[in-house]
């Protein structure tokens, strides 16, 4: 577009997180009123929304795995990006181009008037924008931040999935799992299928979604699944798959990603009939990044954006399964939010030397705090690093043939792990400004 703001993918991002006075502020009120100039219409695609505290990456990547093995044409929105902005944004497995977002980005920029919008929903009126003109059969949306005020909320499901519930957030989504749980049972829809796939769920999400009338889909009351050897099968009360091949994702608790996944299909099988091969191939081509990713090597390195104390227990349990002869140290970073004492107390056993990172921005935390933090709770040694590149060099460095690189805590660290690729010998890993 001519009269455009700006030209390039990277000025309208950075002009994006400048143009709202909070970087986190969640309601439906602004980012509503323009998706409604923009498309006045529903969608004409099938909706699947995907949120949860831990698990909404893997049940996603399943799904678009899934549908697009049975060859309907998906579009996928997720958050956040390990190496592109345009990692957020894929059609047909493909990345949107910059070209095609900066488009996305003028139109919402001329239909906005004097309603000021946040990065996150910057990009996801993006997304619904490029999906609309893509002829998508079928959208998985990935949730931001909680569910209710998300701006991914702004569309209705026809199904959605709700994967965990565990504490996470609590400056926005409340202190305790029940209201964590309310927050995230906000993308329930009345009528439609409602899928939770936590074992526990809390009081408030299942009065949610009684009072809604929503089609709730509880697992181990409405979908099972069981280990059978090699294999493992799913059944519902109409249902029954057999001979299932193992999730292609590292982790015990992937079954349970897929047993979710399969049921979330399943109940729109009405509209978007799937037949057993390609879930099948599903199951056994699934991909993603930063999800207990393994680089094989004298040294192996592995890459996890656990952040919380579940998912540090699942990565925990996935290093106890995986042996090493030899040492193994962690590359860590975390945000101020976070719950560190609780990461730390999972892998404590396990991490035999720690190098933290700094991470900057409003939500950010010292290198140097969360070294003395290891120290005080777990008596661990802990050396404080700059950056993430600072941490992976004094770990590469220390390192010995046999042992082993583990890098976690966040987006923030896997991220330019992944990009520097510090198990190649050619790896300069430049040093960060500070240093």
């Amino acid at each position: 577009m001519s009269n455009a703001r700006f030209a390039t993918l990277d000025d309208w991002l950075f002009w994006q997180e400048t143009l709202h006075p909070r970087a986190i502020d969640l309601g439906l009120e602004r980012v509503r009123a323009v998706l409604r100039r923009l498309q006045p219409e529903p969608p004409p695609y099938v909706v699947i929304t995907v949120g949860g505290t831990n698990g909404k990456g893997s049940c996603v990547a399943l799904l678009e795995t899934i549908l697009r093995a049975a060859g309907y044409r998906v579009g996928t929105y997720t958050s956040p990006h390990l190496s592109r902005y345009n990692e957020r944004i894929r059609i047909d497995g493909d990345e949107a181009g910059d070209e095609s977002i900066c488009r996305a980005f003028a139109r919402i920029d001329a239909a906005r008037g004097d309603h000021s919008l946040t990065y996150f929903e910057f990009g996801t009126l993006a997304a619904l924008e490029l999906f609309r003109n893509a002829a998508i059969d079928v959208a998985v949306l990935e949730v931001g931040l909680g569910g209710r005020l998300d701006a991914v909320n702004i569309v209705d499901a026809d199904a959605a999935l709700v994967v965990s519930i565990d504490i996470d957030h609590i400056e926005w989504l409340g202190p305790d799992r029940d209201s964590i749980g309310y927050e995230k049972a906000g993308i329930y829809r009345p009528g439609r299928p409602a899928i939770c796939a936590d074992a526990d769920p809390p009081a408030r999400l299942l009065d949610y979604a009684q009072n809604l009338g929503a089609r709730l889909h509880r697992i181990g009351r409405d979908y099972g699944f069981a280990r059978t050897g090699q294999t493992w099968r799913w059944w519902s009360e109409d249902a029954e798959l057999d001979e299932l091949p193992p999730p292609a994702l590292a982790g015990e608790h992937q079954f349970g990603n897929a047993a979710a996944a399969i049921a979330t299909l399943l109940s729109l099988r009405h509209r978007l009939p799937i037949q057993l091969d390609a879930i099948r191939a599903g199951l056994s081509e699934v991909r993603l990044p930063g999800r207990f990713q393994t680089i094989p090597g004298p040294v192996e390195w592995i890459l996890d954006v656990a952040h919380n104390p579940r998912a540090a227990a699942v990565l925990a349990d996935n290093l106890r399964k995986r042996p090493r002869t030899g040492r193994t140290s962690a590359i860590i970073g975390l945000l101020a939010d976070k719950d560190a004492n609780g990461v730390i107390r999972e892998l404590a056993g396990i991490v035999d030397e720690w190098y933290t990172a700094t991470l900057d921005g409003p939500r950010g935390r010292a290198g140097a705090d969360l070294a003395a933090l290891l120290r005080t709770v777990v008596g661990a040694r802990a050396t404080a690093c700059g950056n993430a590149l600072d941490a992976c060099r004094a770990a590469r460095i220390a390192a010995r043939p046999g042992d082993r690189i583990v890098a976690l805590g966040s987006f923030h660290v896997v991220a330019p792990v992944l990009a520097a690729r510090p198990w190649t010998s050619d790896s300069p890993l430049p040093h960060s400004r500070e240093a």
